[in-house]
């Protein structure tokens, strides 16, 4: 079987005919222009970045309640995720979208509980992701410190993320650093 990277990124060579060439194939190449991040540059493009902090909001989204069982009061993971959302929509330029992640970080070292100050890291390195695509490798990182206690459901959250991030970019998240 398959993996995502080589869906119709690399020659399939169980198609090759008797003559030993490659049979013609209906499969879509996933990347139609062969553009995969390169895994080096930690800036990437604009473009690019933006796609990843669609990535890293839902991975953030998902930790968030374990931030705010602990401080329920304090806003700024949520607020940063919703920064990082207005910079997607255009509303906010970068350098204002890098405070709210600064933020989140403040929050998680004020936080007690691992659970709760790994999922505010998970925000800010979500957010900080508008400013330094690098950013989007430590969402893994730090979401697996945020079940401590919980294997099954931590290998369960870290396989959503490698589920749903954009094909494209499972390589330089993953392989990258």
């Amino acid at each position: 079987m398959s993996d995502i990277h080589s869906l119709g990124s690399f020659p399939d060579r169980s198609r090759a005919g008797a003559s030993g060439r490659e049979e013609a194939s209906n499969v879509v190449p996933l990347f139609a222009d062969g553009a995969l991040p390169d895994i080096e540059d930690l800036r990437l493009s604009e473009d690019d970045r933006r796609e990843l902090v669609g990535w890293t909001i839902a991975c953030a989204e998902r930790l968030l309640p374990l931030f705010q069982a602990e401080r329920p009061d304090d806003d700024r993971p949520r607020e940063a995720l919703a920064a990082a959302e207005a910079f997607l929509r255009g509303e906010l330029d970068i350098d204002a979208v890098r405070e709210k992640a600064f933020a989140c970080h403040e929050a998680a070292r004020q936080a007690q509980d691992p659970s709760a100050v790994a999922a505010a890291r998970v925000c800010g390195q979500a957010v900080a992701v508008a400013h330094l695509a690098g950013h989007s490798r430590q969402v893994p990182r730090h979401t697996a410190r945020a079940f401590p206690g919980d294997r099954s459901r931590r290998d369960e959250e870290l396989a959503w993320q490698r589920m749903s991030i954009p094909a494209r970019f499972d390589a330089y998240v993953y392989d990258g650093d």
